[in-house]
């Protein structure tokens, strides 16, 4: 049987508390605490910070940066990419319980420490074992959605998600622009040491500035505040209850996840999607360095192409998420909901077969380098127009469950982003980069007519699930 995630967490089991009738008490548009009642500047600032955060990940998730082998590139990508889909498990439950403040702020915490692991490594098993415990306290990819979702209302949301969104490809490129330098002259080390004052810079402001934002932890609090003395004795044995209620979140992710076609077929997609980010963060060195014969340095600063890529995406969407959003929800031809998010991710997926297939000939034919590097260029530019909008339509679809259905859809795409990669490189070495991209693209188009259908035939299908059907 599901359970509501509009009721608090620790009393779903299956009865009426007496906690809701207080929770709607002190719920009203008055309510400071709530986060759709703060200024719209500060939600804002928060967006910003949120999206500073991300980037800071997104930075050293490619230690190699064009050096070594490729096989310890994908290595090293991987096994972050093994972290990133275990920790939402823990991530995303805890967040439902105890809210989002303590969790993110918690997982922050983690991650730094393993910055400091990784920088003081000295040997390859506890490097492998830093980079997986840092890709697990990545609480990011999980937690900024579902803090926008909280703070925004549907209509507001698609601009703030595009930011957090672009932060991580963003700092997935400038990364190694930076870093390529670095760990040209001063060794890779230099590279976590900066990414280390980055996170605490970011840890601090969150800590300080941030509060919580999840308005069932909110409204839990407040009314246990109200509480006279006898009605504690109801809450100890509540409490009593966490470590039942913690198991119940942790697999509720898989229950949305397999109860929802839905959520099924968009996590296919966008995991297949977003791995192309991957892809290219570990084929680009090497097509640079042995078909172009770039030095470190400057393949770093290649990546920026992609940087720009995603930011001309970014503007596109911002520009335009919204406003379709609510120009569809006004015509009468298509119905109101969520699935009026899809337009400018169905542009996306017809488009990023083509920027995948272009980049991969281009390499492959050694045409001039600008051309390599506006094919990365158009690969950036599609996947944020494919991915923002799904983010958005999942957050709006799922609504309370926004946490559970992002969670199984990051799980999704690290696991692709985990072994994906690992074909690629005996694809391309098989049949070449040509062909090889073309087989990887021959599997995005198959895939892109989902955002489409989804689009066409999505509210009905919502409906046949428990956690989507409307109200």
């Amino acid at each position: 049987m599901a359970i509501d995630e509009r009721e608090p967490l620790l009393l779903a089991n299956g009865s009426e508390s007496e906690c809701d009738e207080a929770i709607d008490e002190v719920e009203s548009k008055n309510n400071d605490a709530l986060p759709e009642n703060w200024s719209l500047a500060y939600r804002r600032g928060l967006v910003m910070l949120l999206a500073f955060m991300a980037f800071t990940v997104a930075m050293i998730a490619d230690l190699n940066h064009g050096e070594g082998s490729r096989s310890a590139s994908v290595l090293l990508v991987t096994i972050w990419e093994l972290g990133e889909a275990a920790g939402p498990l823990l991530i995303a439950p805890l967040s439902e319980i105890y809210g989002r403040y303590p969790v993110l702020n918690a997982a922050n915490v983690l991650f730094i420490v393993g910055i400091v692991v990784s920088a003081l490594s000295q040997s390859v098993n506890v490097l492998v074992f830093s980079r997986f415990l840092t890709g697990c306290a990545v609480a990011t990819n999980v937690l900024n959605p579902a803090i926008i979702g909280d703070m925004f209302p549907p209509e507001h949301r698609g601009t703030a998600m595009s930011a957090t969104m672009l932060a991580p490809l963003l700092g997935g490129a400038v990364g190694p622009a930076i870093a390529g330098a670095l760990a040209q002259k001063v060794g890779w080390r230099w590279i976590m040491y900066m990414s280390l004052i980055l996170a605490v810079v970011a840890e601090v402001l969150i800590l300080t500035l941030l509060r919580e934002t999840y308005k069932v932890v909110i409204l839990q609090k407040q009314s246990k505040q109200r509480k006279s003395s006898a009605e504690d004795l109801s809450l100890v044995r509540t409490l009593s209850r966490t470590e039942v209620a913690v198991w119940t979140s942790m697999t509720r992710p898989a229950s949305v996840f397999w109860s929802s076609s839905i959520l099924k077929v968009l996590a296919l997609f966008g995991s297949v999607a977003f791995t192309f980010f991957y892809v290219m963060s570990t084929t680009l060195p090497e097509i640079l360095q042995r078909q172009y014969h770039f030095s470190p340095s400057l393949v770093g600063t290649a990546f920026m192409s992609f940087s720009a890529g995603s930011a001309s995406g970014l503007v596109v969407c911002n520009l335009f998420v919204d406003r379709i959003y609510v120009r569809l929800q006004k015509v009468e031809l298509y119905s109101s909901g969520p699935e009026n998010r899809l337009p400018l991710t169905i542009v996306g997926a017809f488009s990023l077969p083509i920027a995948v297939a272009t980049y991969g000939w281009v390499a492959e034919l050694v045409l001039p380098a600008p051309l390599l590097l506006l094919a990365v260029a158009m690969m950036g530019f599609c996947l944020v127009m494919g991915v923002t909008g799904l983010m958005v339509y999942v957050v709006d679809a799922f609504g309370e469950y926004s946490a559970s259905a992002l969670t199984a859809m990051l799980i999704t795409r690290c696991l692709m982003g985990t072994f994906l990669p690992l074909l690629t490189t005996p694809l391309t070495g098989a049949i070449g980069y040509g062909w090889g991209f073309m087989v990887l693209a021959s599997i995005c188009l198959l895939l892109a007519p989902i955002p489409l259908l989804v689009f066409k035939y999505g509210k009905g299908w919502r409906q046949k699930s428990q956690y989507t059907k409307d109200d």
